[in-house]
């Protein structure tokens, strides 16, 4: 029976369950250690066992060859056994046959699924957004071992059918046992690590209960969230219920909800958006759902409502200065507000924050205006419209500020120091006007340019504490600062203040220009520093995994290129050119440059390159014979009637086949071949021409 099946899922990254334990590619590799992983879950008469690999070819292959499952029986009566009891409670624990999963397909999603993902001619897994492109870089072999592992994860029943999982029934109490689930495919095959858990009736324990639940109530809506990395070990998924009587809760979710429903899958946190009506009293619950099949217990409840946003924000437009202490303001608001709101308040702060003080209350509704008395050199208000129903609305910030044009004086006595770590302590005479809220400082490091603010706000002490990088091609910096009142009235500038650094700067690097290999030599060229104070430029080379630099050439500013003559072919060398001042002070050395030395003897060519369309994949597949022992990869190149020779795949030196979808009906292909050594080397290119 041929399955069909279109799986569409909101997926972005398995990062639960054995479902993350995903492969990029079907080939091993070598810095990855293929093995079985386990866990239990202990019930009161029976402990029951999940497992999975953790790569989807050995998926595949254990599908095939089944999975040993042993126990042994460790401890008796809390006594440790002289040799631990051995049974096997399955030889061959594998999928079960075909036509066993017939009945389940049409009733159980998660049976289709991995029906599919094992038995399946195809497996097409289709979606949006970032979605598609995940899976148009996962190979098929990928999507059937991520989305069987993962819909195992949601049916114990199902993953037992699928051979990842076993009920053992026969556990005795005062026994502990360590169960052990072992590959049977043949080592040579390839090599898979066994993996175990130690386990007993003791050790039972109840599920926990979800944690971090909240609620956040809006207009027309609820956004639940819960975190669901703490409990991670214990649920996959859950089960989202919503009651109006906080007795008879009903299921929103019309199926297990997880953190694969979410686009960021690097976030803690579920979300889930559920509409509801407004002034209507909502609680809500969740439940966990283990690998096991088992349902946890609920969640705290959360009540709440929704509540209708006013409409309308008022706006300060107009502040009329009665006198140095009072001030009529006057806002808009739409008139058709009116009925949706008891009043206004009028909120005041001396700085721009949240921290305002409500100075005013009970303000009509059909006000457009309000008098203030009490006006400070500053100050902020805001206007808030108090909605019946609870929902206010508050106005942008307006800045009153009672008329005062005269400035402070310009601030004298600026003088300061640079310590040898570049810290900059600077001082100067107070100012003596009663309102002088503070300095402002500034900076620049040319005489020239436009000084820089360093301070964010005025700051009240005749003293600052500033840094300064003292290694850089400036050897001055100029400070100048303004006095400000309340009314932010601002001085002239005090007389600028320069400062020397420390002389500490090293010479600034030099750089190449040009490099080439010819005839086995290493040809270099560069431009020398820029510094002033240069003394010699030294130019260091390391062979291959040479740790340290060794020097090669110096030169006194004179020469700006150099031919190594003795690099050998099949080596790789980098360089670096270094400026060292009269000081003795030595610059950052340049960008590095790395070359290989080639060898120029050609491989040989490959054999029996030989290019077939495959009307069953849509598909050109590609293969050939090398036997060079010392090839490194391959690659491959390919043109057609539209486009020129283009490389398209490197592919490693073990592989003698490629098949390439990238095609177009009609249309003539013209493939190329060539082996690449591990020294560098490479073959003549073999090509094949063919029609698809």
């Amino acid at each position: 029976m041929k399955l069909k099946i279109l799986i569409i899922l909101v997926l972005t990254l398995i990062s639960n369950g054995y479902s993350q334990q995903k492969s990029t590619k079907d080939s091993i590799s070598v810095e990855k250690k293929i093995g079985i992983e386990v866990i239990a879950r202990v019930q009161k008469d029976k402990i029951l066992l999940r497992w999975a690999v953790n790569d989807p070819l050995a998926w595949k292959k254990l599908n095939t060859y089944g999975y040993l499952v042993e126990r042994y029986t460790v401890t008796r009566d809390n006594k440790t056994l002289s040799k631990p009891e051995r049974i096997v409670l399955s030889q061959t624990c594998k999928p079960e046959a075909l036509e066993k999963w017939e009945k389940l397909i049409d009733e159980n999603d998660n049976a289709a699924i991995v029906a599919q993902a094992i038995y399946g001619e195809s497996f097409t897994v289709a979606g949006a957004d970032n979605i598609q492109s995940i899976i148009n870089i996962s190979e098929e072999n990928e999507q059937r071992f991520t989305f069987a592992l993962f819909s195992a994860d949601k049916d114990f029943e199902i993953a037992k059918k699928a051979g990842l999982g076993f009920e053992d029934k026969t556990v005795k109490p005062n026994e502990k046992y360590a169960y052990r689930i072992s590959s049977n495919v043949p080592e040579k095959e390839l090599n898979i690590a066994y993996g175990g858990v130690f386990v007993g009736l003791k050790d039972y324990e109840p599920l926990p209960k979800p944690m971090d639940f909240t609620a956040h109530f809006t207009d027309s809506s609820t956004m639940l969230s819960w975190n669901f990395k703490i409990l991670a070990h214990a649920y996959g998924s859950y089960y989202v219920e919503r009651s109006t009587d906080k007795k008879n809760f009903k299921r929103i979710t019309d199926k297990p909800y997880t953190s694969l429903s979410q686009q960021n899958a690097n976030n803690k946190q579920i979300f889930y958006v559920d509409s509801i009506a407004n002034n209507i009293q909502y609680s809500y619950r969740i439940q966990g759902i283990s690998p096991f099949g088992e349902l946890g217990p609920y969640s705290e409840i959360i009540s709440g409502k929704g509540k209708s946003i006013l409409k309308y924000v008022p706006h300060l437009t107009v502040k009329e200065f009665k006198d140095d202490t009072t001030v009529n303001l006057i806002w808009e608001f739409p008139e058709e507000g009116n009925d949706e709101i008891t009043g206004f308040e009028l909120n005041r702060s001396e700085e721009d924050d949240a921290k305002y003080t409500t100075v005013i209350k009970n303000i009509s509704p059909k006000s457009r205006n309000v008098v203030y008395n009490k006006l400070s050199p500053t100050n902020y208000f805001t206007l808030t419209a108090v909605g019946k129903n609870g929902s206010n609305r508050v106005s942008f910030p307006m800045l009153v500020q009672p008329v005062d044009s005269i400035p402070p004086a310009k601030p004298i006595g600026l003088k300061g120091v640079i310590d040898s770590l570049g810290v900059v302590k600077l001082t100067w005479t107070h100012n003596k006007e009663k309102d002088l809220l503070g300095y402002r400082i500034y900076k620049a490091y040319n005489p020239d340019e436009e000084y820089s603010q360093v301070t964010i706000s005025p700051s009240e002490p005749n003293t600052f504490e500033d840094k300064v990088v003292i290694k850089t091609l400036n050897s001055k910096v100029y400070y100048k600062i303004i006095a400000v009142d309340y009314r932010y009235n601002m001085s002239d500038f005090s007389e600028p203040l320069i400062l020397k650094k420390p002389d500490v700067i090293p010479p600034a690097s030099p750089a190449f220009n040009k490099y080439e290999i010819a005839d086995g030599s290493v040809f270099l060229e560069w431009a020398n520093s820029s510094s002033e104070d240069v003394a010699v430029h030294q130019l260091y080379r390391k062979e291959n995994d040479q740790k340290d630099w060794t020097l090669i050439f110096e030169t006194k500013n004179k020469e700006e290129k150099y031919q190594d003559k003795t690099a050998i072919e099949g080596n790789t060398y980098r360089y670096a050119i270094f400026a060292k001042d009269e000081s003795n002070l030595v610059s950052n050395p340049s960008p590095e440059i790395a070359m290989f030395v080639p060898k120029y003897s050609l491989l040989p060519d490959v054999k029996g390159f030989f290019a077939q369309s495959n009307k069953v994949t849509n598909t050109i597949d590609l293969s050939w014979d090398y036997s060079e022992k010392n090839v490194d990869n391959f690659e491959i190149y390919k043109a057609s009637d539209k486009d020129a020779l283009q490389l398209i795949q490197i592919v490693k030196g073990n592989i003698k086949r490629l098949s390439d979808p990238t095609i177009t009906i009609n249309t003539n292909y013209k493939y190329g071949i060539r082996a690449v050594s591990k020294d560098g080397r490479t073959s003549k290119m073999d090509f094949y021409t063919v029609k698809f």
